[in-house]
């Protein structure tokens, strides 16, 4: 399955139905409602500074991908009869055989294995892609976010600065 062709169902910690799939650039109002019920915090934890409004071109650098160098994948649920974006997760390319890789779960759902499910899933994309290492930026009181990392499964390396925590994940 192509990257921008991707979806897939599973189950979160509590046992609803959550699906991983790639961002489509109709997403564009679903993911911006996404951002509009996160938290400041969880806004800075995902852009190291407060966030709240994006320009016409940030949102399109966000909602349209290319599916090569830049991989999206969103998590939705339905709720109260209609399927809404509840976070999302991207790698994009840099150095050859490697990938900077971002994440974003609102506020409401954090902490039932989304973050850990789109890692699994942006992982697969990555290998399929040829890709040896995944990197983050992670602001130091993120401890959830560096806790999906260290019990990925992957071999991790993170190097902790002052004012992030470098993480590395290797494919290979």
């Amino acid at each position: 399955m192509q990257a921008r062709d991707y979806a897939v169902s599973e189950n979160l910690r509590d046992g609803r139905p959550v699906e991983i799939r790639a961002l489509k650039p109709e997403d564009r109002a679903g993911l911006l409602a996404a951002v509009g019920r996160s938290s400041d915090q969880s806004l800075y934890r995902r852009f190291f500074a407060l966030k709240r409004g994006f320009t016409d071109q940030e949102v399109d650098f966000y909602v349209d991908v290319d599916f090569v160098s830049h991989v999206a994948l969103v998590a939705e649920l339905e709720e109260d009869g209609q399927k809404v974006i509840i976070g999302g997760a991207r790698y994009i390319i840099g150095p050859p055989g490697q990938a900077e890789i971002a994440f974003a779960v609102d506020d409401a759902h954090q902490g039932k294995g989304i973050g850990a499910a789109l890692l699994r899933h942006l992982v697969a994309l990555a290998r399929n892609a040829g890709l040896c290492e995944l990197t983050a930026d992670v602001l130091p009181d993120n401890t959830a976010m560096l806790k999906v990392f260290g019990t990925s499964g992957l071999a991790t390396t993170m190097r902790r600065k002052p004012d992030a925590t470098h993480v590395m994940l290797q494919l290979s």
